[in-house]
């Protein structure tokens, strides 16, 4: 393929990208990431990814593109905003109501770039055949082992910034990425450069200190990773520090300042839905299991199942101070999963004073209790 039949194709390729609702399309090399190997073995060898053991068995692939696929040239790396209107960490101000990442008040974005991605892909294989060229392609959407962020500071869509999520000097940091491997010898774009200066403000606002270090990120300390990925209970030393986050955390990213450019997403399946902004606590904390998947359907917090969510829920209800949410924590002492029971006896530890919860623990003696829902019932009897 010729220079000039490349840049055409690529062109053509931004343009469609536009018209399907990406905001950014920018192309690096299959090679452009030599560094994250090694970066990627010292967060492991730290711990840092927790129990995600999935990053530590897929750590070959993941470090190199042409691991995961051998033929790849070029990765198309594109950026979708999510950001809404107003104060993104607005329902952290209020006790009463639980506060969810901006990214998860709708639908799950997968679900929505998936067909949009492959839409995309198959144009680029059709222009260049137009051209008489044959190609072949991969897509993704954060659900395969692919370092996508330094894939897209290679492609100067962004850079990693102090907190480790990318950040852009026309989108801010509210936005999904995905990419498309090829075979096809797309040109490629300059590398973006490191804008974050002597600023810490995403450092500096973490509830649970999480960066050990500027551009280190300690899954173990993270409210996105507790209340997402983690299975069993919340830690007991980053419960507090939770306050009334429920699903992720979004404090390092509000707090850049250079989501002033952030732009209000295009896309309205992935606008905050209303019922979502900030839910009440006392109505989530009456969730069975039907009535939670009707709720989220369709949502990524669906994936987390009804018990963790709930795990969590109860969390902000013992940080609430509000006292009348105890009737609603109550019934959960009864609760068919432990997790569930253990984070209740925490909540009431919050929320009632000892006596009531002398009076509370004998009416709700477990027969064969969890292990960790013993140990609720023991801190709480020494409090």
């Amino acid at each position: 393929m010729s220079q000039k039949a490349a840049a055409r194709l690529k062109a053509s390729l931004r343009k469609k990208a536009e018209e399907l609702g990406f905001d950014a399309c920018a192309i690096a090399d299959a090679d452009a990431i030599p560094q994250a190997p090694g970066r990627l073995r010292q967060f492991l060898a730290d711990g840092h990814h927790a129990t995600m053991a999935w990053m530590a068995e897929t750590e070959t692939r993941r470090g190199a593109p042409r691991e995961l696929w051998a033929d790849t040239r070029r990765i198309v790396t594109l950026a979708m905003t999510y950001a809404g209107e107003g104060d993104p960490l607005a329902p952290l101000q209020d006790s009463r109501a639980a506060a969810i990442s901006v990214y998860a008040r709708n639908r799950d974005y997968h679900d929505i770039i998936k067909g949009r991605l492959k839409e995309l892909a198959q144009h680029l294989l059709a222009q260049a055949r137009r051209q008489g060229v044959e190609g072949a392609v991969k897509v993704f959407v954060d659900t395969a082992p692919v370092m996508e962020k330094p894939l897209a500071q290679a492609a100067g869509l962004g850079w990693q910034g102090k907190h480790t999520n990318l950040v852009s000097r026309d989108l801010g940091s509210w936005f999904f990425l995905a990419e498309i491997f090829t075979d096809l010898p797309l040109p490629v774009d300059a590398a973006e450069t490191d804008h974050c200066g002597s600023c810490r403000a995403c450092l500096d606002v973490c509830p649970t200190d999480a960066f050990p270090a500027a551009y280190r990120l300690d899954a173990r300390r993270c409210i996105s990773y507790l209340t997402i990925e983690h299975k069993g209970p919340i830690p007991d030393e980053f419960r507090a520090a939770m306050g009334n986050r429920i699903y992720g955390c979004d404090d390092c990213l509000a707090a850049c300042p250079w989501n002033k450019f952030a732009q209000v997403a295009r896309e309205a399946k992935l606008q905050a839905r209303a019922d979502l902004e900030a839910p009440p606590l006392a109505e989530l904390l009456t969730l069975d299991d039907t009535r939670f998947r009707a709720l989220f359907s369709g949502s990524p917090i669906k994936r987390i199942g009804r018990d963790r969510f709930l795990r969590n829920v109860l969390i902000a209800a013992g940080n609430s101070g509000e006292r009348g949410l105890a009737s609603r924590v109550e019934p959960l002492l009864d609760d068919e999963s432990a997790l569930v029971r253990g984070a209740a006896v925490w909540a009431l530890r919050r929320l009632v004073e000892k006596t009531e919860l002398a009076r509370l623990a004998a009416r709700h003696e477990p027969g064969e209790p969890d292990a960790d829902v013993l140990a609720e019932w023991a801190a709480a009897q020494r409090q």
